[in-house]
């Protein structure tokens, strides 16, 4: 199967991103801490701005918005899980796909990931709603603002949401990708 990607500079992206066979990498705090380093990192030779993000156990969800004509998002998001991937403990990089140890790979993240160009606002607003709801919608949290690696409380803080937003069951049909 090949793959198409839509490459538009200075749009913005929604991206999923799932650690491989599902492991729960982000259950423990230092590695999202990690995660965070690793996007500082890149961001310093490649800017782009995170407008919400979600970190899960397993996976991640984010929408970044790339600089006016610049399109290169799967150069940002190889260095972002390059950097993570050298700079976790060693127990995490251990290969246990026989395939993978063979070619002497990490085994950190699924090979590829996710991506939508965001179309417009709506779009965009809906997407933002889908990250901020995904915490309650995988049974980690009865509430966003009870997941603690999410930008719901950046968007609380700045009237966007109120605090009990995303409380009661919601429905992102066709939204998203897990």
């Amino acid at each position: 199967m090949q793959y198409r990607r839509t490459y538009i500079p200075g749009g913005s992206f929604f991206f999923t991103l799932v650690t491989e066979n599902r492991r729960k990498l982000f259950h423990d705090k230092t590695n999202v801490d990690l995660l965070r380093q690793a996007f500082r990192k890149v961001k310093e030779k490649h800017p782009f701005e995170i407008d919400a993000i979600v970190v899960l156990p397993d996976h991640l969800h984010s929408i970044l918005t790339l600089p006016p004509g610049d399109a290169d998002y799967s150069t940002r998001w190889r260095l972002i899980k390059t950097w993570f991937s050298k700079h976790c403990p060693g127990h995490l990089r251990r290969a246990p796909n026989p395939a993978r140890k063979a070619k002497r790979q990490q085994a950190i993240w699924q090979h590829r990931f996710w991506e939508h160009c965001l179309r417009d606002e709506t779009d965009f607003s809906r997407h933002v709603d889908y990250i901020h709801y995904n915490p309650v919608k995988h049974g980690y949290a009865d509430a966003p603002v009870n997941w603690p690696y999410s930008s719901f409380h950046h968007y609380v803080r700045a009237g966007v949401y109120p605090a009990d937003w995303g409380a009661e069951k919601m429905n992102f049909e066709g939204v998203g990708h897990e």
